[in-house]
């Protein structure tokens, strides 16, 4: 009697997690049409036509489309090969795809991926073992890994030049995405998670090394910003304390003055 090899097996369950992690994840950023014209009205604030942006962790490409929209140039960095094909497919054919990791130094990461919800994919075990115990992250498991290239800031602005706004949503690699920065960029926009607000406060410490920067909130997908002030980045890590106490991530906004 012939059998299906467990390996094949094995093959075919986690691709048909795989491809209901990007099922899902087109569902929850593609699935609400007026968050992305909000989006897009909110990036007219900060970037105009020709203006060149980094998306760094592009994932399903929303945050690509609408910095493409509101007419910005964009490099799109994406490590997971399931997404980085899937943008490969779909994104317009002027924006410059990569498929990498972006750290402190050059070489490879070991990636740790999420099929099921790819979204919190990432790089940093230390990340990992902060937020595995948290609620927000129940029936999380990081079933794979994928080796890829990693590059700097630094020299990805060697390539492309420097840009006006730089998106950096990589789950807990953000610090060490800023690490292989050594110029401030008009406008950076980190992620941040309640569960790990050190990796955040760590990132406005390096922000503020960069340069004279004052920062701003918005929280989850709001795209609209949640201070009434930009504070100064010490000011900034007692405001997001208070403010992450609802337990919902979200966005800070650095603008170099």
């Amino acid at each position: 009697m012939n059998r299906t090899p467990r390996l094949r097996v094995g093959q075919y369950a986690g691709q048909l997690r795989g491809a209901a992690g990007l099922t899902r994840s087109l569902a929850i950023y593609y699935g609400m049409p007026w968050r992305a014209r909000a989006l897009r009205r909110f990036y007219r604030g900060i970037i105009g036509p020709g203006d060149l942006a980094f998306d760094i962790g592009a994932h399903v490409g929303n945050r690509t489309r609408a910095l493409r929209a509101v007419g910005a140039r964009v490099v799109a960095v994406e490590p997971q090969a399931l997404f980085h094909r899937w943008l490969a497919a779909t994104l317009p054919r002027d924006v410059v795809l990569q498929r990498m990791a972006i750290g402190a130094t050059a070489g490879e990461l070991e990636l740790a991926v999420s099929r099921r919800h790819p979204t919190v994919s990432t790089g940093s075990a230390d990340w990992r073992g902060h937020v595995v115990d948290d609620p927000t992250f129940t029936g999380v498991e990081w079933d794979t890994t994928e080796t890829v290239e990693q590059t700097t800031l630094d020299a990805l602005i060697a390539i492309h030049g420097q840009p006006r706004f730089c998106k950096i949503d990589v789950e807990g690699m953000e610090p060490e995405v800023l690490a292989g920065l050594s110029q401030p960029v008009p406008w950076i926009a980190i992620e941040y998670v309640p569960a790990a607000l050190d990796r955040a406060r760590a990132c406005l410490d390096r922000l503020a090394a960069l340069g004279d920067c004052r920062i701003n909130a918005v929280r989850g997908e709001a795209s609209r910003f949640a201070w009434d002030e930009w504070l100064p980045p010490h000011a900034a890590a007692e405001r997001l304390a208070g403010m992450a106490a609802d337990g919902h991530p979200g966005d800070l906004y650095a603008r170099f003055v």
